[in-house]
């Protein structure tokens, strides 16, 4: 069975910073390319940064310079650094792990909810 579970979620002003890890279990996250997505009121999921099982990273061009994710094999943990948060990064904030060859798989966390007050 894969878990995935986020923590690190909150309230913070705007300028703050706030780190969102994702422990995995069942799969490792060395092995398949992890992401984090948001989810605004009223929008669609969009991804925020992977990283792929080759360790490149890739951002939405919003949050590039202020984001950072990084992966602890040992630990079998994904962070996401965010640091200079704006209003416009509010959202929750979903883990997730995938594999797009075949079989291709995919699996989500419960999210965590990130406020930004300005």
């Amino acid at each position: 069975q894969v878990q995935l579970v986020e923590s690190g979620g909150g309230l913070v002003q705007a300028g703050g910073s706030l780190r969102l890890s994702c422990a995995a279990s069942g799969r490792s996250v060395s092995m398949n390319d992890m992401g984090w997505y948001r989810q605004a009121p009223g929008k669609q999921r969009e991804l925020v940064a992977a990283i792929t099982t080759g360790g490149r990273t890739n951002y939405v061009d919003s949050v590039k310079g202020r984001f950072t994710i990084s992966r602890d094999n040992a630990k079998n943990t994904v962070t996401l650094q965010m640091n200079s948060l704006k209003s416009e990064d509010t959202a929750v904030y979903y883990c997730s792990l995938k594999r797009i060859w075949p079989p291709p798989y995919d699996y989500w966390g419960q999210g965590t909810q990130v406020t930004v007050s300005s």
